[in-house]
């Protein structure tokens, strides 16, 4: 059981800045990740279709022998979360209740917000004192735009939701953000801190394959397989991207529904 992979999701690629925190946290677990790239976003669908491709993607995974289910993003976590934990016998992670435990244990004033896709913040999941949705940040950073001047001047309008609110902590509510956290920081200001979804599940997921013995065992670098519900060279592109490295070549594509 402990040398069998660990399984994430995502509506897309943004889940891979998730598989790049657990790789870092957990170095040595072979990791399956699936992004149903042909579907994404997930956050403009009603919460029926997001709890069926939610379901198609961890029976993927589960296919795959998956030893736990990852949920890396925050639309299917607030919507399916519970459905996923509820039918399935696999111990399943979404990535909002660490986050939130998290950002509450680093906050200092206590007034925390919160960005993500239209699904997430209206699912009310983050139970924060200010949230806004920001629904262009997905495409965007999918086709690869994460310097443009376009992107900019909407993440000023966005954030401008937060001007007078005097808030110490930012939760990128999206696994995506994190790409374009940078511009993020700018405009928000120094005195924010932004926390990535993907470090706060990484460090709930170690604690409990720690605690319930399921740590690999082999000391060995973990391996990846990537799978994808559509494949392009710009997903190829973007992928390496968010994950910092060359996988070229590594990505399959297939069909889950």
């Amino acid at each position: 059981m402990k040398n069998r992979p660990i399984g994430v999701f995502d509506s897309g690629l943004g889940g891979l800045t998730v598989v790049k925190q657990i790789k870092k946290f957990l170095p040595h677990e072979d990791v399956v990740y699936l992004g149903d790239t042909a579907r994404v976003p997930y956050g403009t669908r009603s919460k029926e279709t997001i709890i069926k491709f939610s379901f198609e993607d961890a029976n993927f995974l589960l296919k795959k022998n998956a030893k736990c289910i990852v949920i890396a993003c925050n639309t299917a976590s607030a919507l399916a979360g519970k459905e996923l934990e509820k039918e399935l016998k696999t111990p399943v992670f979404d990535v909002i209740s660490p986050t939130l435990k998290y950002a509450r244990s680093v906050a200092k004033n206590n007034k925390i917000g919160v960005i993500g896709t239209r699904g997430t913040i209206g699912s009310g999941a983050y139970t924060v004192d200010f949230a806004t949705p920001c629904p262009l940040f997905v495409p965007f950073i999918e086709e690869g735009n994460v310097d443009s001047e376009a992107l900019k001047i909407i993440v000023k309008k966005y954030l401008s939701y937060f001007d007078g609110k005097n808030i110490d902590i930012l939760i990128l509510g999206c696994t995506h953000y994190p790409i374009i956290q940078n511009i993020i920081q700018k405009e928000i200001g120094k005195n924010v801190k932004l926390i990535d979804p993907g470090m706060a599940v990484a460090e709930e997921l170690k604690y409990s394959l720690t605690k319930n013995g399921l740590l690999n065992g082999q000391k060995r670098s973990g391996k990846i397989n990537y799978f994808v519900t559509d494949l392009t060279d710009r997903f190829t592109k973007v992928a390496e991207m968010f994950l910092g490295e060359k996988i070229k070549g590594r990505i399959n594509k297939v069909s889950v529904d």
